[in-house]
């Protein structure tokens, strides 16, 4: 027997050689992740620095001020710098932990101790949507399923044509009203009692994701069902039950991971609209106030980190594919799987 073909027979061999496979593709992703990250910051940050001067002032400012005293203010800020400079010093900025100031919400505050609190809400919800759209999203699949063509069936196939078609506006109003009036909720987010208000925003973050993953469970779960294996294991006598949960449920899971990041990211999304709508003081309320009132240094954070999530939720998506099927193998072929 040849080195070469006694090589591929050891386990071992193989184990490290799959090892040092995965370490180089995560370098790789990372890299390219890094990559997009930094291009997305630094069109941002360009596209910013093209807003006239003016926006760097309030309204009580712009009046008080001359256009001396405003160029001498925008000088000593470095504003008036070469766009190119400005980046530079940025990102050197931001290589030592400062992420700068706000000029308009909070004037002077540091962007750090602005975002902290909205984090933390934005997380928390973005963490209970998600783990409520799993859990709904995947079981009522899985029952959409073994009752195919039935009631309960077309009662989730409507429901996600109605979370698909229905503006999300038109269907947030609705919960609004109905948890408002039916089950006195409260319609907007308040401090004083943070459990009961962040009802209502969690299930709007929910009812996107719910529907993707009850309409995605249910394919895959009808695509197994239909298969060899299943034939099989009723002929052994194995219980119907046993064969959904414990060889059905987990091949049809397995492409429902790499969705999971992803959702995650959706969820953070879609916190844009839902926070606004309901006046939740998350990471959404923040981007879009610091829109409105032209606060730069708040933008370009905000938007860095949701790109961070974006490129991290693809990233970890392909990772969980990768540990969780063992039939994906990576190949030398650039990386590819």
């Amino acid at each position: 027997m040849s080195r070469q073909n006694a090589l591929s027979l050891n386990p071992e061999w193989q184990n490290n050689e799959q090892g040092n496979r995965m370490a180089i593709y995560i370098l790789k992703r990372l890299f390219q992740s890094c990559i997009t990250v930094l291009i997305i910051v630094t069109l941002v940050f360009l596209m910013l620095r093209m807003l006239p001067t003016d926006y760097y002032f309030t309204e009580n400012e712009l009046t008080k001020l001359n256009e001396e005293q405003k160029h001498d203010i925008l000088e000593a800020q470095g504003l008036l710098d070469p766009p190119l400079i400005q980046l530079g010093r940025f990102y050197k900025d931001l290589l030592q932990g400062d992420l700068g100031t706000s000029r308009r919400i909070k004037a002077g505050q540091p962007v750090t101790k602005l975002i902290g609190k909205k984090l933390v809400i934005s997380m928390k919800m973005g963490l209970i949507a998600l783990g409520i759209s799993l859990f709904v999203g995947v079981i009522s699949g899985v029952f959409q399923a073994l009752r195919k063509g039935r009631l309960f069936d077309k009662i989730g196939t409507a429901y996600t044509i109605f979370a698909n078609a229905v503006p999300k506006l038109v269907s947030y109003s609705l919960i609004l009203v109905l948890g408002a009036r039916v089950f006195n909720l409260p319609s907007m987010f308040t401090y004083r009692n943070v459990v009961r208000s962040s009802i209502l925003p969690v299930i709007c973050l929910s009812l996107g994701t719910i529907a993707s993953y009850m309409i995605w469970t249910r394919r895959y779960m009808v695509d197994e069902l239909s298969k060899d294996y299943v034939r099989l294991a009723k002929i052994k006598g194995l219980s119907d039950r046993a064969i959904v949960f414990k060889h059905v449920l987990k091949n049809a899971f397995v492409p429902l991971v790499q969705f999971i990041p992803g959702a995650f990211l959706y969820t953070m999304g879609g916190s844009l609209l839902v926070e606004r709508f309901f006046s939740v003081p998350g990471m959404g309320t923040l981007l879009t106030d610091a829109i409105n009132r032209y606060d730069t240094s708040v933008v370009q954070i905000v938007i860095m980190f949701y790109a961070v999530l974006g490129v991290l939720g693809v990233l970890l998506g392909d990772l969980l594919m990768i540990m969780i099927d063992p039939r994906i193998r990576l190949t030398n072929d650039k990386g590819a799987r």
